[in-house]
């Protein structure tokens, strides 16, 4: 969980890590942004939507290797991105909060409780956020 979390941080930092660069700049903002056509946004909401993924997947867009969110419906500001697993983990950086997590369950994300768990662990996440400013 902590290179997990090294690696979320460094990617908030623009590619640095413990003072040390690690990632480009360019590639840093070529991973965490939107790629996604609309032609392909419909086709990934038409796939989602057919799951019943319960608002998984619907974050907007992707990038390289990782879910972007490009509007605000909750919690998360546009520009978070992260990725949920489909076997309970979710980890997410914002870097307009400057905050981000990693939640690793063995439950798989069809399961209510398991669901609830990362939705209720990311607005506590949030939360705390708004207290420490």
């Amino acid at each position: 969980m902590d290179d997990y979390h090294a690696f979320q941080r460094m990617l908030l930092n623009k590619g640095v890590h413990r003072g040390e660069r690690v990632l480009s700049r360019a590639a840093v903002e070529l991973m965490t942004m939107d790629h996604l056509t609309d032609g392909q946004r419909a086709g990934k909401d038409a796939f989602f939507a057919s799951q019943g993924a319960g608002g998984f997947g619907r974050q907007g867009g992707f990038g390289f290797g990782m879910a972007v969110r490009t509007f605000r419906r909750d919690h998360a500001g546009v520009g978070q991105f992260g990725w949920d697993g489909g076997l309970g983990t979710s980890a997410y950086a914002d870097p307009a909060e400057d905050l981000d997590g990693v939640l690793l369950t063995q439950a798989a994300m069809d399961a209510p409780d398991t669901l609830r768990l990362s939705q209720d662990f990311w607005t506590t996440a949030y939360q705390v956020s708004d207290l420490s400013m």
